[in-house]
């Protein structure tokens, strides 16, 4: 990885990475670490209500997700126009103040404004996404973005053990720690993090693409870029089934216990970790971006035909290998997109492809709730509590075939940057 040696040093890109590192991973935590405690605290608001309080944690979901998507374009624009370090350290110190706004939010209400301005605040993963496109050539992304997957696993699986242990002694300590963990962060940033897109290289005319609809029409620009989008959100989409039903659907078809059903997330992080930090690199240096996409969503699809099919707990937890490995084809995507568009645009295409996170975030839970809901009902026809990841596992083999199409024939170039093979 480098750095335009006007900007920086050898110490200082060592620095500003690890720096984006730990900002990706708070931001992942920020959302782990309340998923233990916000529940119980929506409750408590409710006096022990425990079927509204389901109600209302859903449309705090879904509202943080919608945050996700109106704000990810603006704040990529917002880069593209300004430079990364200003939006990435406003970002940081925003998510340390809204901790403490929901530490000391005295009703539902306010408590629902501040998990809205997390939804805005977090929105700077684009940006740091950006970043990582700036200062590394297209042929050397697939590693750092694999460390940035990485540190997303990490705070998925540290968030809820550290908030369900400080939730054990008081349930507002969980937003006091990440308070304490983000504004540090901020201060650190600013003494580590330089500017990695200089005047010359910066958009003067961001702001019409400074809004969902905008930063989604880049994705329309070239024909590989639109095949890759759509590949993406029902990456996207597949894996909202983790998050919003692995809970219920374990409880109800293995009879695990919170406990077992949190050790097993754990497992899934910590692989996904491995996979991220470790093999990613060197397997998309071995078989090329393309390949590596192939073969991450064909494991990704073998995982949630393994997951619906398993009758039994301990063949579960032996299909999450596969689903670990599933993540080879994120930062391998995530390249080939960033080959398509200029240097000027790379913060508005990580905004557009935060925001089809974010609709996949809003539509994902619906969906495979809803899915499940039907499956399991006593008057189904066909009881099959497997079947959101059949769904999962048909939205993936999808991408699988669109992918195979849409890169067949591997052409797709930054715009002013040689391809890997001109380099090589």
């Amino acid at each position: 990885m480098t750095f335009p040696a006007s900007h920086t040093t050898a110490t200082g890109t060592r620095a500003a990475f690890y720096f984006i590192l730990v900002t990706i991973a708070l931001d992942s935590l920020a959302f782990g670490i309340i998923a233990p405690v916000l529940p119980d605290l929506v409750r408590q608001f409710e006096r022990g209500d425990f079927a509204r309080a389901s109600a209302v944690t859903g449309y705090f979901s879904f509202a943080w997700a919608a945050m996700q998507f109106l704000f990810s374009p603006l704040l990529g624009a917002w880069s593209d126009r300004f430079g990364r370090r200003p939006v990435i350290l406003l970002s940081c110190l925003g998510v340390g103040l809204d901790y403490i706004f929901m530490a000391v939010a005295p009703s539902l209400r306010w408590l629902f404004v501040g998990r809205l301005i997390s939804g805005i605040t977090t929105s700077n993963i684009a940006t740091a996404f950006a970043y990582v496109t700036d200062v590394t050539p297209a042929e050397k992304r697939a590693k750092p973005f694999g460390l940035i997957s990485a540190a997303f696993g990490f705070g998925f699986v540290i968030g809820p053990a550290f908030g369900g242990w400080l939730g054990n002694h008081n349930l507002r300590l969980p937003f006091w720690g990440a308070a304490l963990l983000s504004l540090t962060n901020a201060l650190y940033g600013y003494f580590v993090l330089p500017e990695s897109l200089p005047p010359e290289r910066r958009s003067h005319s961001a702001w019409h693409m400074a809004n969902p609809l905008g930063s989604l029409r880049l994705l329309r620009t070239r024909a590989e870029l639109s095949g890759l989008a759509i590949v993406i959100t029902l990456y996207y989409l597949a894996h909202q089934s983790l998050v919003s039903i692995w809970a219920l659907y374990a409880e109800f078809r293995y009879d695990w216990s919170r406990r077992d059903v949190g050790l097993s997330l754990a497992v899934v992080g910590v692989s996904a970790a491995i996979v991220s930090g470790v093999l990613v690199g060197p397997f998309v240096k071995r078989f090329g971006e393309r390949t590596s996409l192939l073969a991450g969503l064909t494991f990704g699809t073998l995982g949630f035909l393994g997951f619906a099919t398993a009758s039994r707990g301990r063949v579960a937890l032996a299909v999450i290998p596969l689903i670990a490995l599933w993540g080879i084809a994120a930062p391998a995507i995530q390249t080939l997109m960033s080959r398509c568009v200029d240097h000027s645009s790379q913060g508005r295409l990580q905004g557009a492809i935060n925001s089809l996170r974010a609709i996949t975030g809003m539509a994902g839970p619906l969906l495979f709730t809803q899915i499940f809901s039907l499956a399991i009902a006593p008057k189904s026809r066909l009881r099959l509590p497997g079947a959101p990841y059949f769904a999962a596992g048909l939205l993936l083999f999808s991408s699988l075939l669109l992918a195979a199409y849409f890169t067949r024939t591997q052409t797709a170039t930054v715009p002013g940057e040689p391809s890997p093979s001109e380099t090589s």
